[in-house]
Protein backbone atom coordinates (compact mmCIF):
# COMPACT_ATOMS: atom_id res chain seq x y z
CA UNK A 1 0.00 0.00 0.00
CA UNK A 2 0.93 3.49 -0.89
CA UNK A 3 0.34 7.04 0.38
CA UNK A 4 0.25 10.05 -1.56
CA UNK A 5 3.66 11.29 -0.60
CA UNK A 6 5.56 8.49 -1.67
CA UNK A 7 7.41 8.93 -5.07
CA UNK A 8 8.59 6.52 -6.84
CA UNK A 9 11.32 6.77 -9.46
CA UNK A 10 11.74 4.97 -12.75
CA UNK A 11 15.36 4.73 -14.35
CA UNK A 12 16.50 3.53 -17.47
CA UNK A 13 19.68 3.50 -17.87
CA UNK A 14 21.82 0.37 -19.35
CA UNK A 15 24.95 1.53 -17.17
CA UNK A 16 24.34 -1.13 -14.22
CA UNK A 17 27.40 1.67 -12.30
CA UNK A 18 24.38 4.83 -13.32
CA UNK A 19 21.40 2.97 -12.30
CA UNK A 20 23.17 1.80 -8.90
CA UNK A 21 24.32 5.07 -7.83
CA UNK A 22 21.07 6.76 -9.04
CA UNK A 23 19.03 4.16 -6.81
CA UNK A 24 21.81 4.95 -3.58
CA UNK A 25 20.82 8.69 -3.88
CA UNK A 26 17.10 8.50 -4.51
CA UNK A 27 16.64 5.97 -1.60
CA UNK A 28 18.58 7.72 0.55
CA UNK A 29 16.00 11.14 -0.03
CA UNK A 30 13.18 8.85 0.83
CA UNK A 31 12.33 8.23 -2.49
CA UNK A 32 11.18 4.59 -4.41
CA UNK A 33 13.40 3.83 -7.11
CA UNK A 34 13.14 0.91 -9.65
CA UNK A 35 15.20 0.52 -12.44
CA UNK A 36 15.71 -1.25 -16.01
CA UNK A 37 18.62 -1.06 -18.36
CA UNK A 38 16.97 -0.57 -21.47
CA UNK A 39 13.16 0.12 -22.71
CA UNK A 40 12.12 -2.98 -23.56
CA UNK A 41 12.45 -4.04 -19.96
CA UNK A 42 10.84 -0.85 -18.79
CA UNK A 43 7.91 -1.53 -20.87
CA UNK A 44 7.44 -4.80 -19.46
CA UNK A 45 8.07 -3.99 -16.12
CA UNK A 46 6.26 -0.47 -15.65
CA UNK A 47 3.53 0.12 -13.03
CA UNK A 48 1.65 2.96 -12.64
CA UNK A 49 2.16 4.75 -9.47
CA UNK A 50 0.59 8.22 -8.38
CA UNK A 51 3.52 10.24 -7.53
CA UNK A 52 5.71 9.08 -10.01
CA UNK A 53 9.25 9.94 -12.50
CA UNK A 54 10.97 8.79 -15.11
CA UNK A 55 14.76 9.64 -15.42
CA UNK A 56 15.50 8.43 -19.12
CA UNK A 57 19.49 8.06 -20.59
CA UNK A 58 19.29 9.69 -24.35
CA UNK A 59 21.57 7.32 -25.57
CA UNK A 60 20.36 3.26 -24.87
CA UNK A 61 20.63 0.09 -26.92
CA UNK A 62 18.05 -0.83 -29.59
CA UNK A 63 15.70 2.27 -28.85
CA UNK A 64 17.28 5.05 -27.22
CA UNK A 65 14.80 7.80 -25.24
CA UNK A 66 13.85 10.00 -27.68
CA UNK A 67 13.38 7.45 -29.98
CA UNK A 68 11.35 6.22 -27.14
CA UNK A 69 9.21 9.74 -25.86
CA UNK A 70 8.00 9.45 -29.93
CA UNK A 71 6.54 6.35 -29.80
CA UNK A 72 3.13 5.48 -28.76
CA UNK A 73 3.78 3.95 -25.58
CA UNK A 74 6.26 7.24 -24.60
CA UNK A 75 3.25 9.81 -25.56
CA UNK A 76 0.96 7.78 -23.48
CA UNK A 77 3.03 7.74 -20.36
CA UNK A 78 1.70 9.84 -17.91
CA UNK A 79 4.54 10.82 -15.86
CA UNK A 80 7.55 13.15 -16.12
CA UNK A 81 10.64 12.30 -17.77
CA UNK A 82 14.06 13.96 -17.04
CA UNK A 83 16.54 13.05 -19.63
CA UNK A 84 19.78 12.52 -18.84
CA UNK A 85 22.84 11.90 -21.50
CA UNK A 86 26.58 12.38 -20.90
CA UNK A 87 26.61 13.96 -24.39
CA UNK A 88 24.08 16.24 -26.06
CA UNK A 89 23.93 19.39 -28.19
CA UNK A 90 20.94 22.04 -28.12
CA UNK A 91 19.12 20.56 -31.24
CA UNK A 92 18.98 17.38 -29.06
CA UNK A 93 18.03 19.44 -25.93
CA UNK A 94 15.30 21.02 -28.09
CA UNK A 95 13.71 18.40 -29.55
CA UNK A 96 13.62 16.26 -26.05
CA UNK A 97 11.27 19.58 -24.69
CA UNK A 98 9.16 19.06 -27.96
CA UNK A 99 8.60 15.37 -27.28
CA UNK A 100 7.53 16.54 -23.55
CA UNK A 101 11.05 16.33 -21.50
CA UNK A 102 10.12 18.26 -18.37
CA UNK A 103 14.16 18.41 -17.59
CA UNK A 104 17.11 17.54 -19.38
CA UNK A 105 20.81 16.82 -17.96
CA UNK A 106 24.00 16.25 -18.14
CA UNK A 107 25.89 13.47 -16.49
CA UNK A 108 27.48 13.12 -14.65
CA UNK A 109 24.21 14.90 -12.82
CA UNK A 110 24.31 16.83 -10.06
CA UNK A 111 22.69 15.02 -6.75
CA UNK A 112 21.56 18.26 -5.61
CA UNK A 113 19.94 19.62 -9.07
CA UNK A 114 18.68 16.23 -9.53
CA UNK A 115 16.61 15.99 -6.76
CA UNK A 116 15.16 19.27 -7.30
CA UNK A 117 14.41 18.76 -10.57
CA UNK A 118 12.36 15.69 -9.98
CA UNK A 119 10.21 17.08 -7.14
CA UNK A 120 10.13 20.45 -9.25
CA UNK A 121 8.77 18.13 -12.23
CA UNK A 122 5.53 15.96 -10.14
CA UNK A 123 5.06 18.95 -8.49
CA UNK A 124 4.32 20.17 -12.27
CA UNK A 125 2.71 17.62 -13.05
CA UNK A 126 0.35 16.71 -10.13
CA UNK A 127 -0.38 20.60 -10.27
CA UNK A 128 -1.62 20.04 -14.37
CA UNK A 129 -3.62 17.31 -13.01
CA UNK A 130 -5.51 18.71 -10.85
CA UNK A 131 -6.18 21.70 -12.63
CA UNK A 132 -4.13 24.00 -11.18
CA UNK A 133 -2.19 25.27 -14.04
CA UNK A 134 1.19 28.04 -13.18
Amino acid sequence: MSSATEIMIYVVDDDYAVRDSLRFLLESHGMSVRDFGSIGEFVAGYAPFPRACLILDLHLPVVGGLDFLASPAGRALEIPVIMVTGRSDDATRARAQELGAEAFLEKPVDDGALVHVIGAAIERRSSRANGRHR
